[in-house]
């Protein structure tokens, strides 16, 4: 199993998903264009996707999708709640419907979905399986639940956001309070610290893999995130960061020496 992040910030977010024989999309918050362009780069056609899964409708997550199913056969994974948000206006895509807390597969990769607490209609996460390994993908979420915790246990590599420093949040002078409220919230986004404590608890599990995501210009740098999450772990963790600007390179799951649940 691989993936690679093609571009994670406010400006857009999609990652592609290789294992099994199968590979998919997760968002498609890039534009139609940058997506097909990212991802020759990394050495594949956008017509070799199977699969496109939602995590949510906001359009940093779903921006060049529309335009990307004019060329696309493939089909769009999404729960009832973001399908009735997102359809409109995409004619003639297929559309296949899962409930939050399920799981499914898309040819050799087995997926298990789970609710995220964020302010979107029903942001789901997901963890990809092969038999060998697990990947999990956390977006945009307020804060890390028990639920959450337990089905990303025994994950090989996470990608996850690590939205912003509680100290740049609070020292910044381009968004009003309001706004630092929403983000900080419980149905905001992921802080750094937040963070930190997520792969603290999933690293004795069998973590090896971390990349970084989502990312704030302003109220974030790569350097303090990664410190913050590296912080908690052994030298055993590997950690980086996706940028918004050109792909993050593919990352190869290698197999925790830990059993899986």
């Amino acid at each position: 199993m691989r993936f690679a992040v093609l571009g994670s910030g406010s400006g857009g977010n999609a990652t592609v998903i290789e294992a099994g024989g199968s590979r998919v999309l997760v968002d498609a918050g890039l534009s139609a264009k940058q997506i097909a362009v990212r991802l020759e780069h990394m050495g594949i056609s956008l017509a070799s996707l199977d699969a496109i899964l939602l995590t949510h409708e906001h359009g940093d997550h779903i921006r060049g999708l529309k335009v990307l199913m004019k060329s696309l056969n493939a089909p769009i994974y999404a729960n009832p709640a973001t399908s009735h948000v997102v359809r409109e206006g995409i004619a003639g895509a297929k559309w296949k419907i899962f409930e939050n807390g399920t799981r499914f597969t898309i040819g050799g990769l087995e997926i298990d979905s789970f609710a995220v607490p964020h302010d979107a209609v029903d942001p789901v996460g997901f963890v990809f399986g092969d038999g060998d390994h697990r990947f999990g993908l956390l977006s945009d979420s307020g804060h890390v639940t028990r639920p959450m915790i337990e089905r990303l246990r025994g994950i090989d590599a996470l990608f996850v956001e690590a939205n912003y420093d509680d100290a740049l949040l609070e020292a910044d002078m381009k968004r009003p309070w309001s706004t630092k409220q929403r983000i900080a919230s419980r149905h905001g986004h992921l802080s750094n610290a937040q963070t930190a404590a997520l792969v603290a608890e999933l690293h004795s599990s069998g973590l090896q893999q971390v990349v970084l995501g989502h990312l704030s210009r302003d109220c974030n740098r790569p350097d303090l995130a990664i410190s913050t999450i590296s912080s908690v772990s052994t030298a055993t963790l590997s950690v980086c960061c996706a940028g918004q600007d050109e792909p993050c390179g593919w990352h190869q799951l290698k197999p925790s020496a830990l059993s899986h649940p």
